[in-house]
């Protein structure tokens, strides 16, 4: 990355830009991971000048990122930051921005690249990319041209592929970098490592062995001032659309061929395309949709909403790996805690050979894959209890990043994002066809939530795991919820 390089960040005086772009760009400058050469223009409407946005961006560096904060390495970075004032869909402020482009790439013989990272509200995705294209900023003819869009990437099939169809007629699907911060985790980064660089879980990863698999996203905040936002998106459209289902996928796919990113996302593709559709009927029978008591209380919710905070959905995959082994995914707000992991049941041994007492099972193996914020993994196993005939105890072998790694050691998501970006890896973005069949899954389950008569609304307290018809819901399978990582921590 040795060439001229711009970085354009629209809507830069929002919280997303001062919380994660500006502290995650300038870790990567103090890490000498940034291009040699690199200008950072900030542009949004607030009435900043350059000056005033550097001091804005320093102060906070020291409020949300104190411990990457440098005095000195940010002396050096802030000579490189710049701001224009302006709303990019008006003319005046694409011509200000074109010439503080020119004027910075010009005087490095012309030739730069760019990348542009779209930090506005996702209502002003498409008129970005339309002027992105009629101002020929986009233009590849003298270095290359990516744009990185933030989720929620649509709202429906309907508005994800019209945007897709946008992003198209000015940018090739290479160009484009649709961002979702799940796959830039480190612990779900090693799902890869975990399962394609260890030979002795691949060929006991299928439907022979493992009885089914649970995915858990949980926050224990509640929407809070988000109220008129959140009641307009649910935890389906908030959370499922996009990070479980990419956390199923990881989960679910095949080997790739290679590290190639178009092999890797090739594979994860697939598992979307296996999912087995659901009729209407079937989706009453296979989900839980809850609301937290209180939510109606929230600023900004519809007075009789029926928004879901809460949902638990039992999916299938119709291929020769997976089939007849469910998942479980289940996320929702106002959780007992905030955890994001994935639980492998193998199955129970075939024969019990040991004296055990009527009724009494061996407990069958599990694999906890703590995502956050314990990162780390457990594998559950039987052992002999000393001093008896053939008594047993579940013991876990354990692995924690922080004891391997050192406290601090995982960097945060936005930084591999953006690193990525700018060395044209798109392996942990989503693509265009991930995105359709995801919203594809989920706009047929809303559907049949919404349809008449509707399935029933769970009512859950805070400060649990969910409503009750949930645990019912998988109980009814001979099976229950696991607290996994979460339940150690409690």
């Amino acid at each position: 990355m040795s060439d001229t390089t711009s970085i354009v960040i629209f809507g830069a005086s929002g919280d997303l830009t001062k919380r994660k772009l500006v502290p995650a760009l300038f870790s990567l400058f103090c890490k000498d991971r940034l291009p040699e050469d690199f200008q950072l223009i900030g542009m949004a409407r607030t009435d900043y000048d350059s000056e005033a946005f550097r001091n804005q961006m320093k102060s906070a560096m020291q409020e949300f990122a104190p411990a990457k904060f440098i005095e000195d390495e940010w002396d050096r970075f802030a000579e490189k930051v710049h701001y224009v004032c302006g709303d990019f869909g008006e003319e005046h402020a694409r011509v200000e921005l074109r010439e503080r482009l020119r004027a910075t790439e010009e005087a490095n013989g012309g030739r730069a690249n760019r990348l542009f990272y779209l930090a506005t509200p996702p209502s002003v995705y498409e008129s970005a990319l339309v002027g992105l294209g009629e101002t020929g900023l986009a233009q590849q003819d003298r270095g290359w041209r990516r744009v990185v869009i933030e989720k929620p990437f649509g709202r429906d099939l309907a508005s994800a592929h019209h945007l897709n169809e946008v992003a198209h007629q000015v940018l090739d699907e290479e160009q484009v970098y649709r961002i979702d911060h799940y796959l830039a985790k480190e612990t779900v980064q090693n799902l890869l490592v975990f399962r394609f660089a260890n030979s002795i879980f691949e060929p006991v990863w299928n439907r022979l062995y493992i009885d089914h698999v649970q995915i858990t996203v949980a926050e224990s905040v509640d929407v809070g001032h988000r109220g008129r936002f959140y009641d307009g998106v649910g935890v389906m459209r908030d959370m499922f659309q996009n990070h479980i289902l990419q956390l199923l996928s990881l989960v679910a796919m095949e080997p790739p061929a290679s590290f190639n990113s178009n092999d890797i996302r090739n594979e994860r593709v697939k598992v979307l395309r296996s999912l087995r559709p659901m009729r209407k009927r079937e989706v009453a029978e296979n989900s839980v949709r809850g609301q937290y008591r209180g939510y109606l209380d929230d600023p900004g919710v519809a007075e009789e909403s029926k928004t879901a905070t809460y949902a638990a959905l039992r999916l299938f995959i119709d291929n020769w790996r997976w089939t007849g082994v469910p998942f479980y995914l289940r996320s929702g707000k106002a959780l007992a805690g905030k955890t994001t992991e994935i639980l492998i049941q193998f199955r129970s041994v075939p024969h019990l050979m040991f004296p055990m007492e009527p009724g009494e099972q061996i407990r069958p193996n599990q694999l906890e894959l703590c995502i956050q914020p314990d990162e780390g993994m457990h594998l559950r196993f039987e052992a002999k209890v000393p001093d008896t005939n053939a008594t047993m105890r579940s013991v876990d072998m354990e692995f924690h990043y922080a004891d391997a790694f050192g406290p601090g050691a995982i960097p945060d998501a936005y930084e591999r994002l953006l690193l990525d970006a700018l060395n044209g890896d798109p392996s942990l973005f989503t693509r265009a066809d991930t995105i359709e069949l995801a919203w594809g899954l989920i706009d047929n389950i809303l559907a049949a939530w919404e349809s008449d008569p509707q399935p029933p609304l769970a009512i859950y307290e805070p400060n649990t795991w969910g409503p009750k018809e949930a645990d019912e819901f998988i109980a009814a399978d001979g099976r229950a919820w696991e607290l996994g990582c979460a339940g150690r921590r409690s």
